[in-house]
């Protein structure tokens, strides 16, 4: 069984969830193997977590200019680890804005076919034995399904599309070289990080709450907020309410934002705009509320209310913390 190599997103020491899924996706499809980009020792304190995920094997890509340049250390580590594995039958990262910069920079490297923005993977195809990568395409209008023309298919899947199913594994480490040009790279001089608070990442959250025009003005988002801490989800907003000044502009669901899919999604006054629609519409399951009967959103919503936003979401909320005691 050939090798599935999968880009391990962590932070803080641990793994984030999206490595959870990849490796998901990658049994699906071979012999699940991760590869660790970081300074040395990153590999030991991440090594028991990635084989109770799933993974056989280990790549440990550990060097100190793992942090000091901007995307290429990862994508000379998944070269250096395709190298290694021989034959692999895909790589796969996930679909957040650095990864799709790895992404397309590793199949140009290894002369390999790029899927982008996937959000299901099988083994099928007209030989029976393809990587078929399912993808959402023009603005959520049509669901296609993909195979790569040449190379190691090189994958990007989008966070929540496919849910994480550990299955313990050896781990077994195997230290591969990282290289980087650093004349051709760009090199981190600082950190400048945005405020996270308590709530999960817009990108990888289960449950996200998004607020729209309709919410009116800045001051009137706590609706939204109040309504995302109750459902423990990330807060998350349309590009109307963003160009508006309600919202900052990092927490942008669309097109030209954040895409996202999560199991739940609750839109609070929002239109439905096809931008906004091609950042979230490939959620498990979609909840609207607008005063507008006719608002586009409601030709995608699982679960539709025609109402004030400031009525039904504190309603909502109080009736989930009953729920909850």
């Amino acid at each position: 069984m050939s090798q599935v190599l999968v880009l391990v997103e962590h932070a803080d020491g641990a793994l984030k969830k999206v490595t959870g899924e990849l490796l998901t996706a990658a049994a699906r499809l071979g012999e699940p193997a991760a590869v660790v980009v970081g300074k040395p020792g990153t590999v030991e304190g991440l090594a028991q977590a990635l084989a109770a995920a799933g993974a056989v094997t280990v790549y440990a890509a550990e060097s100190e200019d793992a942090e000091a340049f901007v995307s290429t250390p990862a994508v000379s580590a998944l070269a250096a680890a395709v190298a290694a594995a021989g034959d692999p039958a895909a790589v796969l990262v996930a679909a957040t804005a650095e990864g799709r910069e790895v992404s397309g920079r590793l199949a140009v490297r290894l002369d390999s076919g790029l899927i982008a923005d996937a959000v299901d993977l099988v083994v099928g195809g007209d030989s029976g034995d393809q990587i078929v990568a399912t993808k959402s395409v023009f603005g959520g209008a049509y669901t296609v399904q993909t195979v790569a023309a040449k190379g190691t298919p090189v994958i990007s899947l989008r966070p929540n599309s496919i849910e994480a199913a550990p299955t313990a594994a050896a781990g077994t480490v195997v230290p591969v070289e990282v290289s980087v040009d650093a004349a051709s790279s760009a090199k981190v001089t600082a950190m400048h990080l945005e405020p996270a608070g308590d709530r999960p990442e817009l990108a990888a959250a289960s449950t996200v709450v998004s607020g729209g025009r309709g919410v009116g003005s800045a001051d009137n988002f706590h609706v939204v907020e109040e309504l995302a801490d109750v459902l423990g989800a990330a807060v998350g907003a349309s590009r109307a309410a963003v160009d508006s000044g309600y919202y900052p502009h990092q927490f942008q669901v669309g097109q030209t934002g954040t895409t996202v899919s999560p199991q739940l999604y609750v839109a609070l006054g929002i239109s439905g705009a096809i931008q906004h629609r091609a950042g979230m519409q490939t959620s498990k399951t979609i909840v609207a509320v607008n005063k507008d009967g006719d608002a586009p959103i409601f030709e995608i919503a699982d679960f539709g209310v025609v109402g004030d936003l400031f009525t039904v979401a504190p309603q909502l909320a109080d009736a989930i913390k009953q729920r909850k005691g």
